[in-house]
Parts: structure tokens; sequence; C-alpha cells
């Protein structure tokens, strides 16, 4: 049982060591060397956790073995166009001035219902809007609409919004943050005149407590379990 316990702590360790070392991305942004490296690593680690008449090692070397592999491509693909376009691949445009590429769909087996589904997700409903759409190597699609068709900015409206710069969190479910109340130029007399504004006594009956830098204040209140 103990083998069992430490075999699968060593070797979950490992796989969270590699996919640290893929970069911060979700599952659908990985390139497809990227996804298949993580499918391989998953099915090497979970043999030696089930059966234990076999060595460690032997998941252990080959996992590390492919880690090392993707770092020589990466550093290859950095330092190679052609390189990264073989492994990577290519974006394609889909979409070009509202009109539809459909050998481009065909040849990348998309499909308009796949199209249509996102650039619903985007807030486009009609393709005739859309200067372009790309299908990036990681499977995503980035949609530019036509110029007329972007919502209006600060800077096209002539107007100076103030910044609000970054919110830091005072109190995080029920916890004040001293070290991001120090950080404005807070004390715990601001915090409790600050929680009497909002008819609130303890920090514990805050779940979220946000201050930006023109000292703009989120307050959410602790929800009372039913």
């Amino acid at each position: 049982m103990i083998i069992a316990f430490v075999r699968t702590i060593i070797l979950y360790l490992l796989i969270i060591a590699g996919i640290r070392l893929m970069g911060k991305r979700q599952v659908g942004e990985l390139e497809p060397s990227e996804l298949v490296l993580a499918l391989i690593i998953a099915d090497l680690a979970a043999v030696p956790m089930q059966d234990f008449g076999i060595p460690l090692l032997a998941g252990i070397i080959p996992i590390l073995t492919l880690l090392s592999l993707t770092m020589i491509i990466s550093v290859i693909s950095m330092k190679s166009i052609k390189f990264r376009a073989l492994i990577c691949g290519r974006p394609s445009i889909i979409v070009e001035n509202g009109t539809l590429h459909q050998l481009e769909m065909a040849k990348n087996r998309f499909t308009v219902d796949e199209l249509m589904e996102e650039l619903r997700m985007k807030g486009i409903t009609d393709i005739a809007t859309v200067k372009y759409a790309i299908l990036e190597t990681n499977g995503q699609i980035s949609v530019l609409p036509f110029a007329d068709q972007k919502p209006p900015t600060a800077k096209d409206l002539k107007v100076a919004p103030e910044e609000p710069g970054l919110p830091a969190v005072l109190i995080n479910d029920g916890r004040v943050l001293e070290h991001n109340l120090k950080l404005r130029g807070y004390d715990r007399n601001w915090l409790n005149k600050q929680l009497k504004a909002h008819k609130v006594k303890d920090p514990k009956e805050v779940y979220l407590l946000t201050v930006d830098e023109l000292g703009r204040i989120y307050f959410a209140p602790r929800e009372e379990e039913k």
C-alpha cells in the first residue's frame, strides 16, 4: 500500500513538472505536438501506477525522455521558422472580407457549423461583417471585424477616462490580506470604516472586498448557507 502511494506521488509530481514545462496554457490551446506529449505522458504514467510488477524507472525514463525531446523541439522552433511551421502548422484564413474560403475550410476539416458556433461565441451573427477569421494552429478562431463594426473606444470618442489600475484584494473569503492593505496605503482603521459603511462588523462576513488605484471599492458579502 505504501509502495503504491509513493509511486503515485512520484509520477504525479513528474507529470506536473512536465505540464509546467509546456507553459500556462489550457488543453484547448495546446499545439498538436504538446497535446500528443500530454496524452503519451498520461499513458506512460498510468501503467506503473497500476502494475507494481513494472519497475518505476520503466515509466520515469520514457517520460523524462519525452520532456527532454520537447525542450529540444521548443528551442529549435524558436530559432527556425520552417521547423516551427512543420511541427505546429500555419494559421489558415477561412473568412476574408466577408467571404468564406471553402477550400481552406475543407483542408482543415472545419465545418460551417463549427465556424458559426465560434462566431456566435464572439458575439457575431453575420459573416458579412467579418474582415478576417483565422484558424490558429491551436484550433482557436481569431475574428477581426470590419473597422466600422468595431465598438468605439474612448480614443475614438475623444474622452480621457481615468485609469483604475489593478484592483487589490483586501478581503478574500473572510481573510484580511494585510500585505495588500498596506500596499494600497490603508490600515485597519480605514478597513473598519469601510466595513461599517457596508453594515458589516466582522471581516469574516465578507466574501470579497477589493479596491483599485482610484480608491473605488468592490464589496461582496458572504452568502449564508441554506
